[in-house]
């Protein structure tokens, strides 16, 4: 995502919704929650993979919905976006949680010492054109060896929002491979249904920061 002028994000959004979009977005997965569907999948998954406790970096946590889900279930939770819209709706919704306004694609050097970099809601194939590299190794730079960064996100227009280009996984694996982090599990969606081959629609990746021989030591 970028910080200069409207994102793509932000194009793709107010195109239907307009200039209410952020609140349009929370407000969406509020009457589906009323409703009784579960909207907290990523976040049960991603809890899944971690210990009691953990440090979480939300990267692109828009309005907070899984933030917020984790650091209810005892987790250490910031939540960056480089949208100050949608993390106005989170800072309403979660204050005494941190919100930072970033860019995926520069990450602030403190922004260090998690135990996983979460990437849900098509986080990636929204980041702008050419900065798949420098998410991946800012991602990559603020977790520990052995780390976690969990992404999920469509793969083709019917998984994608109306305007948002395809994002391949092997686009997305040579970003990660560059930045030391290695693929340890793929899954169709965030319910731990394992995908066969790319090209089922949505796809999970789990991967790890490797830890280097003198880490190991």
């Amino acid at each position: 995502m970028s910080a200069a002028g409207s994102t793509r994000w932000q194009r793709v959004a107010t195109e239907d919704a307009g200039p209410s979009y952020a609140e349009a977005y929370a407000q969406r997965f509020a009457e589906a929650e009323a409703a009784g569907d579960d909207v907290h999948g990523e976040a049960t998954f991603l809890a899944g993979l971690l210990g009691p406790g953990s440090r979480v970096l939300d990267a692109g946590c828009g309005t907070g919905r899984v933030a917020v889900r984790l650091a209810g279930l005892g987790h250490e939770v910031v939540g960056v976006d480089v949208d100050e819209a949608m993390l106005d709706v989170a800072r309403a919704a979660a204050p005494a949680l941190t919100w930072r306004g970033v860019d995926l694609a520069a990450l602030p050097a403190d922004l260090v010492g998690f135990d996983l970099v979460a990437l849900a809601g098509n986080v990636v194939p929204l980041c702008e054109t050419g900065t798949l590299p420098a998410v991946a190794a800012g991602c990559a730079g603020a977790v520990v060896p052995g780390g976690l960064v969990v992404s999920g996100f469509g793969l083709d227009a019917d998984h994608l929002p109306d305007g948002c280009p395809v994002t391949s996984l092997t686009e997305w694996d040579a970003a990660c491979a560059a930045a030391g982090l290695v693929l340890r599990q793929r899954y169709a969606g965030w319910d731990h249904a394992t995908a066969g081959v790319p090209g089922d629609g949505y796809a999970v990746s789990v991967h790890v920061r490797a830890v280097a021989s003198e880490e190991r030591s």
